[in-house]
């Protein structure tokens, strides 16, 4: 994701640089140049700024939208390792686990047998 010598920049210095490039009238390259950042780090937060006020690209995504879907994502492949991890359990383990006995039932709908081994 980027190096250990890789520059932040606050929201505010994103907000102006932004502000900028739609004020100059320049192109998002020299903005970068005079500011003296990465031209595809403005453009980026550019795009970003633009989808946001829904003037992005049509199918682009708002930093809302990329943040429920980067949430949903996370949530899926959770789902999707505990559904893993009970597809490998065997199945004697989850009587023991949850606790659940075996009752015998009456074949003639009367309920739980008793003890006696005979039906009357």
């Amino acid at each position: 994701m980027g190096n250990k010598y890789m520059k932040r920049y606050t929201e505010e210095f994103k907000r102006d640089a932004i502000a900028l490039v739609d004020s100059s009238g320049k192109t998002v390259t020299a903005v970068a140049r005079e500011l003296g950042i990465s031209s595809e780090s403005l453009r980026g937060w550019y795009r970003r700024a633009k989808a946001d006020q829904s003037e992005g690209q049509p199918g682009e995504l708002t930093s809302a939208e990329r943040e429920e879907l980067r949430r949903l994502r996370k949530e899926n492949r959770e789902q999707q390792q505990t559904i893993e991890i009970l597809k490998k359990r065997p199945p004697s383990s989850r009587r023991k686990a949850t606790g659940e006995r075996v009752v015998p039932v009456d074949p003639c709908g009367e309920g739980e047998l008793s003890d006696r081994s005979a039906v009357p």
